[in-house]
């Protein structure tokens, strides 16, 4: 099998990434916050400029695909009118700002400390920074982001502020949230200045203390960040309402019938799916069947990556045949369909893996993409019989 291709940056909107249905155009909503007027300009722009397909992703952001090189340019301009893109391209690069979705609408704490990021990353001695490198503002009563990649972490300890580095358990006190903004972006300088970035442009926090780069004292201590909770389930929550989509992928129709409902702004979550504040029932949606609202719903028991054609390193459709195989998987089985043995969709081990090879599919049982298979040469037709096994 040839090995898939493992690019070390991410896709943004100046810089978008080839595939196989055209260039992916990552866009990054300031506070992960779109209003319901952004909203379906955003499905117009996905409808106009690409091919209607919208991504939810793991960093609270959303990806337009298909996307090409005549249709970029004006794409852009869209997103300007819109408010949704920085005119340096460097800083959008860097932007990478994960925040609290189920934060209160009158919490400024977490939002103040975002914002005092966004506006830190912009300076010159930051643009080193690989594209994957992540702030987290995670700093409620209980954390809500602790399965979210981030390398510079600002949490809660008690009522009080703390900065953590991602491979540490403990973090160091900050006063208030101007001196957590200030002093992550710190942070930020030192990993730079201590060969955190390779020559490849890669570098994460984790790995380069993890290496034996000893932490300055200003940036250690020993206080434990909040307790924290697992990831939500679609559905009314936390003072609003939680809603999924298959896969993570949003149709520029989904964006406009969350933006319908929506009493105020829609917040991407890193959960790929979206938080509307101040709507607490289901019942606004019924009716839209690709909007998921119940947690017993199968789709979410499977991931699913791009696949054929929109992946070129995949050889089969993925998605299609997910949603075929939902109604045969067992009761609280977990399916991963993959394009091939990288796994993006699910780096992770699963119930059941399909993995895309030459046309057909390997399954692997209770391990990830690149585990050793234990059946080879599956062809679609062969895989019902197997969801209940």
């Amino acid at each position: 099998m040839t090995s898939p291709e493992i690019r070390g940056w991410c896709p943004g909107a100046h810089r978008p990434m080839a595939s196989g249905d055209g260039l992916v155009v990552r866009v990054r909503p300031a506070l992960a916050e779109l209003t319901p007027d952004q909203a379906l300009g955003l499905a117009e722009a996905a409808e106009r400029f690409g091919n209607g397909l919208i991504d939810l992703t793991n960093r609270a952001n959303l990806q337009l695909r298909g996307v090409t090189e005549a249709t970029h340019a004006p794409l852009l301009d869209a997103l300007w009118d819109l408010g949704l893109l920085d005119a340096d391209p460097g800083l959008e690069g860097r932007r990478n700002i994960v925040i609290d979705p189920f934060r209160g609408i009158a919490d400024d704490r977490q939002t103040e400390i975002a914002l005092h990021l966004a506006k830190g990353l912009a300076a010159p001695d930051l643009s080193p920074l690989p594209s994957k490198f992540g702030f987290v503002v995670d700093a409620g009563p209980n954390r809500r982001l602790a399965t979210t990649s981030g390398d510079i972490r600002i949490e809660a300890s008690g009522d009080g502020l703390i900065l953590r580095a991602d491979g540490r358990t403990t973090g160091g006190a900050v006063a208030t949230p101007q001196d957590a903004a200030q002093m992550a972006l710190d942070l930020a300088r030192w990993f730079i200045a201590s060969g955190g970035v390779g020559t490849d442009g890669r570098g994460r926090m984790a790995r380069h203390l993890g290496a034996g780069h000893r932490l300055p004292e200003v940036f250690a201590g020993d206080l434990a960040p909040n307790a924290a909770l697992p990831a939500p389930d679609p559905g009314p929550c936390a003072g609003g309402l939680l809603v999924a989509a298959g896969f993570g992928q949003l149709s520029p129709d989904d964006l406009r019938a969350l933006a319908s409902v929506a009493p105020g702004p829609l917040r991407i979550t890193p959960w790929r799916m979206v938080f509307l504040p101040g709507l607490d029932t289901a019942s606004a949606l019924a009716g839209h069947e690709t909007l998921i609202t119940d947690p017993a719903d199968p789709l979410l028991r499977i991931h699913a990556c791009t696949g054929a054609p929109g992946c070129p390193q995949a050889s089969v459709e993925t998605r299609r045949l997910a949603r075929d195989l939902a109604t045969h998987l067992a009761p609280a089985a977990t399916l991963h369909v993959s394009g091939c043995a990288k796994g993006c969709a699910h780096p992770t081990a699963s119930d059941l893996t399909l993995v895309g090879r030459a046309g057909l599919f390997d399954l692997v049982t209770h391990g990830t993409p690149w585990d050793d298979p234990d059946r080879h040469g599956l062809s679609p037709a062969d895989l019902p019989d197997l969801m209940t096994g």
